[in-house]
């Protein structure tokens, strides 16, 4: 048997139009609908009652069927063929091609998949659960950051003449003053910038469902305070706070809210009309804010729980401050 998986697993491949892939059930890939109507219906489960997040079970469905696909142009046809070794092969072919997040993240769709499949009694065992992903051991983050003296720029540098530019200046405000993930920051309603005592404060929904509350910055209120008004939105509790440009005369705001790919090209445009040479996005003010926090005394501590990090390793990410301390030491070599 072991060498019957060995040898499927590095047989030629069949061309992707010619693999049972393509002819699958819906969305079952035909290796799990192979398995009887019941490995569907789990299958189907686990991306709609197992997982919450859409954004998880858009790149868990991916990985996923990059998977299943990889197998089925292997000859290998039935869930009880996936063994560990065929599993493994595939982790390390994947190696060659994509980084060792993407590869860790495929290998823990497949794991959990699995996992899922044996609880509903579909396989008697998961053959992803021996196999060991790539090691990746992170210290510092990836996402570009700006200088407080840049922030400073990009937001002084819009125009608020019109309803985009005060929309734009507090959406990015939001971001920078709150910490917020950009889901969060344009999941919100009216009604989640609310008054309590003297002061305003954020109803952020983060992921898991977790609600977070946050106080707002002075400078924040000032600029989600001039959105709202000019745009007459006060009374719209339920409507989304951030939305969609419309061309209609006389509304320049629809009841849509903001993607995260409209607020991408917005932030990149903002950030070249500023003169702004960094690749910036939509996480850029995240770590931003994070790290002028830190900068001007505050705690780690005290920033994981703004940010609603569950891990103070998480929050350590979006420290730049040794960034400056590098660029200083690395003029020291003088020659």
């Amino acid at each position: 048997m072991i060498k019957d998986v060995i040898i499927h697993s590095m047989a030629p491949e069949i061309p992707p139009d010619k693999a049972l892939g393509q002819t699958g059930h819906g969305h079952v890939p035909a290796i799990v609908a192979g398995a009887g109507e019941n490995a569907s219906r789990r299958f189907l489960e686990f991306f709609t009652a197992n997982i919450r997040n859409p954004n998880t079970r858009r790149a868990y469905g991916r990985a996923v069927g990059d998977f299943f696909r990889w197998c089925e142009r292997r000859r290998i046809f039935e869930l009880a063929r996936v063994e560990p070794m065929v599993v493994a092969a595939y982790i390390e072919q994947l190696g060659k091609t994509h980084s060792k997040p993407t590869v860790k993240q495929h290998l823990a769709a497949v794991r959990m998949l699995f996992d899922w499949l044996v609880l509903g009694q579909v396989v008697p065992v998961n053959p992803a659960s021996a196999v060991r992903g790539p090691k990746h051991v992170v210290r510092r983050g990836k996402t570009p950051v700006l200088t407080a003296g840049e922030t400073r720029e990009l937001l002084d540098s819009i125009d608020i003449d019109g309803i985009s530019g005060l929309r734009d200046r507090a959406l990015i405000g939001l971001l920078v003053y709150s910490f917020a993930r950009i889901g969060a920051a344009l999941g919100m309603k009216i009604e989640d910038y609310y008054p309590q005592g003297k002061r305003w404060w954020l109803r952020l929904h983060e992921k898991g469902g977790k609600r977070h509350d946050v106080p707002a910055h002075h400078r924040l209120e000032q600029y989600l305070d001039a959105y709202i008004d000019a745009a007459d939105l006060r009374e719209d509790k339920k409507g989304p706070l951030f939305r969609t440009i419309t061309i209609a005369p006389g509304r320049p705001l629809s009841r849509l809210p903001m993607s995260q790919a409209d607020a991408w090209r917005m932030i990149r445009r903002r950030a070249a009309d500023a003169g702004i040479e960094t690749a910036i996005g939509n996480h850029t003010f995240r770590a931003t804010g994070i790290t002028a926090y830190l900068n001007n005394g505050g705690t780690l501590e005290n920033a994981q729980q703004i940010a609603a990090h569950e891990s103070p390793r998480t929050t350590r990410l979006y420290d730049r401050r040794s960034d400056r301390l590098s660029l200083d030491e690395i003029e020291r070599i003088v020659i």
